[in-house]
């Protein structure tokens, strides 16, 4: 399982974990070929740069079970497919407004056999259910992505961490984020993970 080596320097894992994580290499690469999700570029880095980046967010919650969690603009299924791995008692709802990256999504969750994921390409107004969570990559700036998306999360919480969104991204966001002040966090990736790449990757997690 040398595939899996850098998700269990963080993490502990089942054997069914080890084994989906070692299948995303192949699944990923060959589908890769057929219609582009990650940059030809970043292929050859899918386990720090998509994987381990998407688990970020299972070091600062550890979701309860039958928590709801909805990944807007969710492109090749990151950050939902590898936290559906990690969190296999919870339900993600990975959503797309791309046919053909929705097409690669299904077949991915399809072949490692996650029976706790839904993929659908589907725009996010026309979304009506509401949910524990929200998760996403940096599809746009954070305030327009809190406008379309704050009316997808319900008021009961059940986990430790308040329900609310929870967004990866790395660069220089806090003009985006100077509104929210008051009740944003900004937590560094580098406090979990010591690879380079991480160096600028924050996530954002912003309560209802």
């Amino acid at each position: 399982m040398e595939k899996t080596k850098l998700i269990e320097k963080y993490f502990t894992l089942t054997n069914l974990q080890q084994q989906q994580f070692a299948m995303l290499e192949n699944l990923y690469t060959e589908w890769n070929e057929k219609i582009n999700v990650v940059s030809r570029k970043d292929i050859e880095h899918l386990y720090t740069n998509h994987i381990l980046h998407s688990l970020a967010i299972a070091k600062i919650a550890q979701f309860t079970n039958q928590t709801n969690i909805i990944d807007v603009g969710t492109g090749g299924g990151f950050p939902g497919i590898p936290l559906a791995i990690m969190f296999p008692n919870v339900n993600f709802y990975l959503v797309d407004s791309i046919a053909k990256k929705i097409t690669v999504v299904k077949e991915v969750a399809s072949a490692l056999e996650l029976k706790n994921v839904v993929v659908e390409q589907k725009r996010v107004e026309t979304i009506t259910k509401t949910f524990d969570f929200i998760v996403s990559r940096a599809v746009t700036a954070f305030p327009p992505f809190v406008q379309l998306t704050k009316k997808l999360l319900h008021d009961k919480n059940k986990n430790t961490l308040r329900n609310g969104i929870l967004y990866l991204k790395g660069g220089d966001f806090y003009g985006e984020i100077a509104q929210y002040k008051q009740k944003v966090k900004v937590i560094d990736i580098t406090d979990f993970f010591e690879e380079e790449f991480f160096e600028t990757k924050k996530i954002i997690y912003l309560p209802k």
